[in-house]
């Protein structure tokens, strides 16, 4: 039997407050445990909680990002559950009026584009965290979390592979980071997923019974859960047993998915609005002047660089998956071209595109640095690449220069200079070059005039290899096969 997949995310974002959503706490992270938990978190009896606007003004800018609605009246409700970690015995959530619903975040598979709907986002308070490595026999609590600001993000179950999730993932880990919502640092917890996953016959209209995969802090350990929970799922039904509704956890050391509760439904939690919080209410000037600070977002900066610049989609998602390294693009390109906008023309724009992409992306990498940290700045690399241009440098000889830049540091030319890169392109000597290659390797140049192309390809590896890999290999190639007729 033919099955398909089924997976709607829920994410849990940070927001970039400096304090928490119902109180002036600290939220900075790496503080000694229970350091940063005031009253109102604990819920000392008599204690208020005060809504933080910072946190609804992110939940507006993330509601305009995606074309949502906002609801001009949304409302605080008490989710009621009893763990360890909540010392209130309820978290602040928003239940039947959130502040944003609907919406949709576009995403790239492959060659291929792909709507996901968003189907709601509400603020919500974090919990504590319960530490168990440390304790033998015994369960840590840790409260400084308990009232971190959050906004769950809720998809609609559009997705059906795991690629499709992490794409998804990656696409609104980008939006939040580049509309300065959320540092985005999975690490730290700023950026969770968990992931509703059921599998159904292909064809079938009504959806599986779905397992809920909890906190998966990373895309590698997102795509590795699903893969594992898929699989789990339809041996489960071929072997005549049933899904059951359920929380469970991942394991990266076993890449085995393992329960952990029934799942509860929202009836289970017996929401009901908190009465120590008034309705939201939201201000039509105040949206309209979030929506003017909102920048440039990502699918428009694709747009503009497939339709302007000429670059491909591939190109453009993958210098649009941060904002640092759009503008990295940017300023390179900007450099490059006359003109007061950033953009230039479209050879320019593919040349940085490459270099950005290529070498550059592979430097970083390897040296584990963001772009923002870049040992080579915007406008170095823009004078390295208009050597490229002017036909200073072959593509050889540049990533020489490239090489000494990032390890030494230093300006394009100045390393041209001082190593003594530049490109021979003076055709005299170019042609006495291939006149001692000829004559040096007579048996090729014979080959070569009865048909074999591939004795060519050896007389201008010799011709490069006599000038020390500075010869133009352009002219070379053109003045080689004048010569040979």
């Amino acid at each position: 039997m033919q099955w398909e997949t089924v997976i709607g995310l829920e994410v849990h974002t940070q927001l970039t407050t400096q304090s928490k959503i119902f109180s002036g706490a600290s939220i900075a992270f790496g503080a000694e445990p229970n350091t940063q938990a005031c009253q109102v978190d604990i819920a000392l009896p008599g204690v208020l909680p005060v809504l933080n606007k910072g946190a609804v003004e992110r939940a507006i800018r993330f509601g305009l990002a995606i074309g949502a609605k906002l609801n001009r009246t949304n409302v605080f409700a008490r989710k009621n559950y009893f763990y360890p970690d909540l010392p209130k015995g309820y978290q602040i959530s928003q239940y039947e009026l959130p502040i944003v619903e609907g919406g949709a975040l576009t995403i790239q598979v492959g060659d291929e584009e792909k709507t996901i709907r968003i189907t709601r986002a509400h603020l919500e308070e974090d919990a504590g965290k319960s530490l168990h490595e440390d304790f033998h026999g015994m369960t840590g609590i840790d409260l400084n979390r308990a009232g971190t600001p959050l906004l769950e993000i809720v998809s609609e179950p559009d997705m059906r592979s795991a690629k499709e999730a992490v794409a998804y993932a990656k696409a609104l880990h980008t939006l939040v980071t580049w509309i300065g919502i959320c540092d985005g640092n999975m690490q730290e917890g700023s950026f969770r997923v968990d992931a509703n996953v059921s599998v159904r016959p292909r064809g079938q209209a009504e959806f599986g019974t779905r397992r809920e995969i909890k906190n998966l802090n990373s895309f590698r350990f997102l795509e590795q859960a699903i893969d594992y929970e898929v699989r789990w799922q339809i041996e489960q039904i071929e072997d005549g047993h049933k899904i059951r509704q359920a929380t469970v956890l991942f394991n990266p050391d076993t890449g085995e998915t393992r329960a952990m509760r029934s799942k509860e439904d929202a009836h289970d939690y017996r929401y009901f609005p908190d009465p120590d919080l008034l309705p939201v209410k939201l201000d039509e000037g105040w949206i309209e002047q979030v929506k003017t600070s909102l920048p440039e977002l990502p699918e428009q900066k694709q747009a503009r660089y497939r339709d302007q610049l000429g670059l491909s989609a591939y190109d453009a998602n993958t210098l649009t998956s941060s904002r640092t390294m759009a503008e990295y693009f940017e300023a390179t390109v900007g450099s490059l071209s006359p003109g007061p906008s950033p953009g230039g023309g479209g050879e320019q724009a593919k040349l940085a595109a490459n270099w950005i992409m290529g070498d550059l992306s592979a430097a970083l990498n390897k040296a584990e640095l963001d772009v923002a940290a870049s040992r080579i700045s915007a406008e170095q690399l823009a004078g390295l690449l208009a050597r490229i241009q002017d036909g200073t440098l072959s593509g050889k000889l540049a990533k020489q220069v490239f090489e000494a830049m990032w390890s030494e540091g230093g300006e394009a030319d100045a390393i041209i200079e001082t190593k003594g890169l530049k490109q021979v392109s003076d055709a005299g000597e170019i042609e006495r070059l291939i006149d001692a290659v000829m004559a040096a390797n007579a048996k090729s140049v014979e080959e070569f005039r009865s048909g074999k192309e591939k004795a060519f390809n050896a007389l201008v590896g010799q011709v490069m290899k006599a000038s020390k890999g500075k010869a133009n290999p352009a002219q070379v190639n053109e003045l080689l096969r004048g010569k040979l007729g």
